[in-house]
C-alpha cells in the first residue's frame, strides 16, 4: 500500500511539472513582449524645448566605454550631468547636456552647430576612435538615438529594426581608400504623435522614435553661409566626405565643422508601444527552437528519473524487504550497504556549508530579479534598473544565505566555529567577486575610460555590503542555529565504510563532467543571446523565455544531480555532498569554455586589456553560474537520498 502511494504521488508530481510548463509556455506569449513603460511622457507644445542629451561612445572592439566630451566635440556654455542611479554608472554611463536646439515639430536643415579647431592630438584621438569602430549614444525624451535598419526575412516579408547608437565615422572596406572618415553631420528625424486636443489648451505631441543618420561631409571654407551651401549639397557627387588627416606638426589646427539638421514626422505609434522597435528581435524562430532543445534535454533526463523512482527503486525496495536472513544482506549490494554512513558528514563541510548559503542567496535574487523583469519593472526604460535591481536584491538576500549556511552546518558539525561560518558566508564568495572587480576597475581607470567605478561608488558597495548584507547574514544565521539540527533518517556507524575500486566512468572527475553537460546543453542557445547583449551593446528583452530557460535549468540540474547520486550510490560509495555540489555546479565550466568559443569566433576585441575585461566580467558571471546551478543540485541530491534511506527499514 505504501509503495502504491509513493507511486502516486511520483505520477502527481510528474503530471504537475507538465502542466507548469505547459502553463509557462501559455505566460510567456503574454509576457514576452509586454513592458511597464515607468516614466510617465512627456507632452510637447509647438516651439517647445526639446533637449538632446548625449551619453558614453562604447565599442566592442575594445569594450571601453569612453565620455562623449572625451573627444573635442562642440560643447555647451556649461556641462551638466544628469542623475544617475547605480546601475547606469557600473554600466559607464554619462549622461550629460548638449548644445543642439531643438523645438518641438519645428524643421531645421542643415544648421551648424560650431566649427571646432582640433589639434594634431585632437585629430589623431578622433582617427584612434574612428579606427576602433566606436558608436555614439544620444538620449532625446528617453528614447536612444538609432539607426533604422529594414531587413528581409525568409518569407520576404520586411522588418523594421532600431539599432542603437551611431557610428562616429568610417573606413571603407574594400578598394585602395585607406583613409578614416568622420561623421560631422546628422540628421534627426523625430517621430511624433499627436494627443487629442484639449479644449481651451493648446495642441501637444508626444515623441514615439529619433532616428539618427549621420553623414561625413568635406567642407572647403569655414564661414556660416559656405558650410549651409554645401551641406544642402551633400548628396551631390561633388561632395567629399571629411577624411581624418594626422599632421606631424604638433602646432597645426584643423577645422572641422559640426552640422545637423532635425525632420519632425508625424508617427501612427503610439507613446506606450514607441520601444518595441529597439526590443524587436531580428530572428524570434531562434528562441523557440532554444525553448524546444530545453525541453527535451528535460524530458529525457525527466524519464530517467521516473525510471530510477518507479521501477529501478521499487523494485530495491520489495528485494530488500523480502530479504529474510543476515546471509541474504550480507550478499546484497547496492545503496542500501551505505546506510550506515550516506550521511557521514563531508570534508571541508565549512566550505561546503558558505557554498549552498551563497547559493542560495543567488538564487532568490535571480527568481526575484525574474519575476520583475517579466512583469516589466525592469524594462530598458528605466536605463540602469536591471543592474541596480541585482545589486539591492544580493544584499538583502544575505539572510537566506545565512539561514541556509547555519542549518547546513549545524547539521555537519553543530554549534562549533557558527560565527567563522557567518562570516564566511557573507565574506567568502563576494570578497572574490569584489576582489576581481576592482582590478577590472583599475584597469578601466588607467585606460581613463568612463567606465571607471568613481570612489564613492565604491564606498557605497563596501558600505551596502558591510552595512547591510553581513548584518542581514548574521540576522538570518541566528535563527538557522535557533532551528534543530536536522535530523537523518538513519545512523551514521562509528567507523566509516571502505569505499570499493569505482570503475572509471564512475570516478568523480569523470562522472563530474559528464554531469555538467545536460543542464549547460539547456541554456547555451539561450546564452548566446545574453552574451551578445551585453558584449555587443544589443537590448535583450525577451525576459519570458529567459525565465522558461531557467526554470528547465533548474530541473535539468535537479535531474542530472539526482541521476549521477543514485549511480553512485549503487556503487557503494557513499561520499555523494561534494559530487552532488559540483555534478551540476560543472555546467559553469562549460559555461566559460563557452564564452572562449564566443570570444574567438564572435567578438573582435584586439586589445590586450579589453580581452581582460571580457575574461574577467565572464569569470564573475561563471563564479556566480557555479553557485548557482551547484546549490540546485545540492538540495535535490538531498532531498533524493532522504527520501530514499526513510523508505527503506533498517535494522
Amino acid at each position: 500500500y505504501q509503495r502504491r502511494v509513493r507511486d502516486y504521488k511520483v505520477l502527481v508530481l510528474s503530471c504537475t511539472m507538465r502542466l507548469l510548463l505547459l502553463f509557462l509556455f501559455l505566460f510567456l506569449l503574454a509576457t514576452s513582449a509586454f513592458y511597464l513603460p515607468g516614466v510617465a511622457p512627456n507632452e510637447y507644445v509647438r516651439d517647445a524645448d526639446v533637449e538632446l542629451k548625449v551619453n558614453k561612445l562604447t565599442s566592442s572592439r575594445t569594450q571601453l566605454p569612453f565620455g562623449y566630451y572625451s573627444l573635442p566635440f562642440c560643447r555647451p556654455n556649461r556641462i551638466e550631468s544628469v542623475a544617475e542611479n547605480l546601475g547606469e554608472i557600473l554600466f559607464g554611463e554619462r549622461i550629460e547636456n548638449s548644445p543642439y536646439e531643438i523645438k518641438a515639430n519645428k524643421t531645421e536643415i542643415c544648421k551648424v552647430l560650431c566649427v571646432q579647431n582640433c589639434t594634431s592630438a585632437d585629430i589623431k584621438l578622433f582617427a584612434d576612435r574612428v579606427q576602433e569602430e566606436y558608436k555614439v549614444h544620444w538620449l532625446l525624451d528617453n528614447l536612444p538615438g538609432a539607426i533604422k535598419k529594414v531587413l528581409t526575412d525568409n518569407n520576404k516579408e520586411e522588418k523594421t529594426l532600431y539599432e542603437e547608437g551611431f557610428p562616429l565615422g568610417f573606413k571603407p572596406e574594400q578598394g585602395e581608400d585607406k583613409n578614416l572618415y568622420i561623421n560631422n553631420h546628422v540628421e534627426l528625424k523625430i517621430l511624433y504623435h499627436d494627443q487629442e486636443q484639449v479644449v481651451g489648451f493648446p495642441p501637444v505631441l508626444r515623441i514615439v522614435g529619433f532616428e539618427v543618420e549621420p553623414d561625413s561631409v568635406g567642407y572647403p571654407k569655414t564661414d556660416e553661409k559656405s558650410i549651409q551651401a554645401t551641406c544642402r549639397q551633400r548628396n551631390s557627387a561633388a561632395n567629399q566626405p571629411l577624411i581624418v588627416k594626422e599632421t606631424k606638426n604638433s602646432d597645426s589646427l584643423t577645422f572641422i565643422p559640426f552640422t545637423y539638421s532635425v525632420i519632425w514626422e508625424a508617427s501612427t505609434i503610439r507613446w506606450a508601444s514607441r520601444w518595441d522597435l529597439y526590443l524587436k528581435m531580428a530572428d524570434d524562430q531562434i528562441h523557440w527552437f532554444s525553448i524546444v532543445n530545453s525541453c527535451m534535454i528535460a524530458l529525457f533526463l525527466s524519464g530517467m528519473v521516473a525510471m530510477i523512482m518507479m521501477r529501478t527503486l521499487n523494485a530495491d525496495f520489495r528485494r530488500y524487504r523480502e530479504m529474510e536472513t543476515q546471509e541474504e544482506a550480507q550478499e546484497e549490494t547496492g545503496w542500501k550497504l551505505v546506510h550506515g554512513d550516506v550521511f557521514r558528514p563531508p570534508s571541508k563541510p565549512m566550505l561546503l556549508s558558505v557554498l549552498v548559503g551563497s547559493g542560495v542567496q543567488v538564487f532568490a535574487c535571480t527568481v526575484v530579479t525574474m519575476i520583475f523583469a517579466v512583469i516589466g519593472f525592469l524594462s530598458p526604460v528605466n536605463r540602469g534598473g536591471l543592474m541596480t535591481a541585482m545589486v539591492v536584491l544580493y544584499v538583502v538576500m544575505g539572510i537566506f544565505a545565512g539561514y541556509y549556511s547555519a542549518r547546513l552546518y549545524k547539521m555537519f558539525k553543530g554549534a562549533v566555529e557558527r560565527k567563522r561560518n557567518t562570516l564566511m558566508t557573507a565574506t567568502f564568495i563576494p570578497g572574490i567577486i569584489f576582489s576581481i572587480f576592482l582590478v577590472l576597475d583599475w584597469l578601466i581607470m588607467s585606460q581613463k575610460s568612463s567606465g571607471h567605478v568613481p570612489f564613492k561608488i565604491l564606498l557605497a558597495l563596501i558600505a551596502l555590503w558591510f552595512g547591510v548584507s553581513l548584518p542581514l547574514t548574521f540576522f538570518g544565521s541566528y535563527f538557522g542555529y535557533k532551528k534543530p539540527t536536522i535530523e537523518h533518517p538513519v545512523r551514521t556507524n562509528q567507523i566509516p565504510r571502505q569505499i570499493p575500486e569505482q570503475v572509471w566512468y564512475m570516478r568523480p572527475f569523470f562522472s563530474i563532467l559528464m554531469g555538467g553537460i545536460l543542464p549547460f546543453g539547456a541554456v547555451f542557445i539561450e546564452l548566446f543571446f545574453v552574451m551578445s547583449s551585453i558584449w555587443l551593446q544589443q537590448f535583450y528583452y525577451l525576459f519570458g523565455f529567459l525565465l522558461i530557460v531557467f526554470l528547465i535549468l533548474l530541473v535539468t540540474c535537479a535531474e542530472i544531480t539526482i541521476v549521477m547520486c543514485y549511480f553512485q550510490l549503487c556503487s557503494e560509495d557513499y561520499q555523494w555532498w561534494w559530487r552532488a555540489y559540483l555534478t551540476s555546479g560543472a555546467s559553469a565550466l562549460y559555461m566559460f569554455l563557452y564564452s572562449v568559443f564566443y570570444f574567438f569566433t564572435k567578438l573582435s576585441i584586439h586589445k590586450v586589456v579589453g580581452s581582460i575585461l571580457y575574461f574577467g566580467y565572464t569569470l564573475i558571471m561563471t563564479i556566480v553560474f557555479f553557485v548557482l546551478t551547484g546549490t540546485i543540485g545540492f538540495f535535490a541530491c538531498f532531498w533524493f537520498v532522504r527520501l530514499i534511506y526513510s523508505s527503506i527499514k533498517i535494522d
